[in-house]
């Protein structure tokens, strides 16, 4: 996987992943060199690692633990994928968290507190943010381990067709998530009843339909509030969000702060950065991939 350092400060190293590989070509073992937090912001592969196979989508994280072995999948993946990469020093880890059993969890779904940081890190890579890159990977990497700590990672292994289905139907809904789509639509484009479609998306991807709808339209909205000056109304209805209010109250769970404080924060304002969004979560917010009994 070609990648280029966009950041290396000292114990933190930031680098852009970019892959083209297709459906056929051979995979090969990696091996992961340091901590490391990957944050899906296109595309989707699998990872199969200790054991376990990972469906990664936009928005996903693929968590790295140094020694490990992966191998990155595209059986089904005709569109590659981008990630945005942090990579930790030993000495660094300790000092934000080296909990084990978390840096060994391989993967995390599209976590709404987590992928409004990735969005904001990605902004900050391009340019686009004055809030610095060093500083959103020590927030991320913080954040992470707060969410994981409060979480379970169960995943189940459904059949490599279902598997397909699923991933397929997560790239439509992220192609479609400015649209008015639901439950039933979506099962339409795989081809299951509803009920079935739900069961089989929690358990590929670890989050539910309806939960990967609002956070790919998170995702476009994140990306909106630093990257112009739109209002937040006509962000709201862009990103896909038919009410204002809602969209506000969605957004304020996933960051921590109101869409305008947001966009100030990612223009530099440190006051919002340091005592909002840096603040750690206090509460944990359970992972749909819990509902393997649904």
């Amino acid at each position: 996987m070609p990648d280029v350092t966009i950041l290396k400060q000292g114990a933190l190293t930031v680098a852009d992943y970019r892959c083209r590989a297709l459906p056929g070509e051979r995979a090969y073992d990696e091996q992961h060199l340091r901590h490391s937090i990957s944050y899906v912001r296109r595309g989707s592969f699998g990872c199969r690692s200790r054991g376990r196979e990972y469906e990664l989508v936009a928005g996903a994280f693929l968590i790295g633990h140094p020694g490990d072995e992966y191998r990155c999948t595209h059986d089904h993946h005709v569109c590659g994928d981008e990630c945005l990469s942090f990579h930790f020093d030993a000495g660094l880890v300790e000092t934000i968290g080296d909990r084990r059993q978390s840096w060994r969890a391989g993967w995390m779904p599209p976590v709404p507190e987590l992928m409004v940081l990735g969005e904001l890190a990605q902004a900050a890579a391009d340019g686009c943010s004055e809030v610095a890159l060093d500083e959103l990977g020590l927030l991320l990497a913080a954040r992470f381990l707060a969410v994981h700590a409060g979480k379970g990672n169960r995943l189940s292994s459904p059949s490599a067709v279902d598997r397909r289905r699923a991933v397929e139907t997560a790239l439509w809904i992220d192609a479609q998530a400015v649209q008015d789509i639901d439950l039933a639509a979506m099962a339409r484009v795989a081809g299951l009843s509803a009920f079935h479609f739900l069961r089989l998306f929690v358990r590929v991807l670890g989050v539910t339909p309806h939960q990967y709808l609002l956070r790919a339209r998170l995702r476009r909205a994140a990306r909106l509030l630093v990257g112009n000056e739109q209002p937040i109304i006509d962000v709201a209805y862009d990103a896909g969000f038919n009410d204002v209010s809602n969209f506000v109250r969605s957004f304020r769970r996933a960051a921590g702060v109101p869409p305008r404080m947001f966009r100030n924060a990612s223009r530099g304002d440190r006051k919002i950065f340091q005592e909002r969004l840096a603040r750690p979560i206090q509460t944990a917010v359970s992972i749909s991939g819990d509902l393997s009994h649904v």
